[in-house]
C-alpha cells in the first residue's frame, strides 16, 4: 500500500488513536457529578427509551438499567474512559475495539431518532470495525511492544 507521509499500519494507528481521543472527549465533557449524584444521564436515557418506537428497547431498559441506575451510570462513564485510554495507548486494543463497537451500536439503537447522535455513533462504530479487522494495534501500541495479539 502506498500512502503519502505514513505507511498503512501507521495510518491505522492514527485512526485508532483518534477514536480513542473521541472516547476521551465523550468522557471529559460528561457532568460526572450529575450522572453519579443526581442521576441525570440515566434519567435522560430513560426518557428516550420510554418513548422509543421499538418495544425491545423500552423493555430492555426497564429490565437492565432501571433496577441499577447508579451502577449503570458508573459503567457507562468509566467504560468511555477505559475505551479512550485503551485505544490511545494501544493496550488490549481488540478488547477496546469490540467493547466500543458494542457500546456505539447500543447508543445508535437508543438514539435512533437523533440524527446527530446517529452520525457520531455510526462513524465511531465504523472506525472500530475497520480498526479491529485491520488489526490497528500493530503499530504505536503497548500491545505491539508487549507482543500481545500477534
Amino acid at each position: 500500500m502506498q500512502t503519502i507521509w505514513l505507511d498503512g499500519a501507521e495510518w491505522l494507528a492514527v485512526l485508532r488513536i483518534g477514536l480513542g481521543l473521541w472516547w476521551l472527549e465523550s468522557w471529559r465533557h460528561k457532568d460526572r457529578k450529575g450522572w453519579f449524584e443526581r442521576g441525570t444521564g440515566i434519567a435522560w436515557a430513560a426518557d428516550i427509551a420510554g418513548k422509543h418506537r421499538w418495544g425491545v428497547v423500552r423493555t430492555g431498559f426497564r429490565r437492565v438499567v432501571e433496577p441499577h441506575p447508579k451502577l449503570i451510570a458508573y459503567v457507562v462513564v468509566y467504560a468511555e474512559l477505559a475505551l479512550g485510554l485503551g485505544l490511545v495507548t494501544g493496550f488490549l486494543t481488540p478488547v477496546a475495539l469490540v467493547a466500543g463497537l458494542l457500546l456505539n451500536l447500543l447508543y445508535l439503537t437508543l438514539m435512533i431518532h437523533d440524527w446527530a447522535e446517529q452520525g457520531q455513533n455510526a462513524m465511531m462504530a465504523l472506525i472500530s470495525f475497520v480498526a479491529l479487522f485491520a488489526m490497528a494495534w500493530q503499530t504505536w501500541s503497548l500491545d505491539a511492544a508487549l507482543g500481545l495479539f500477534l
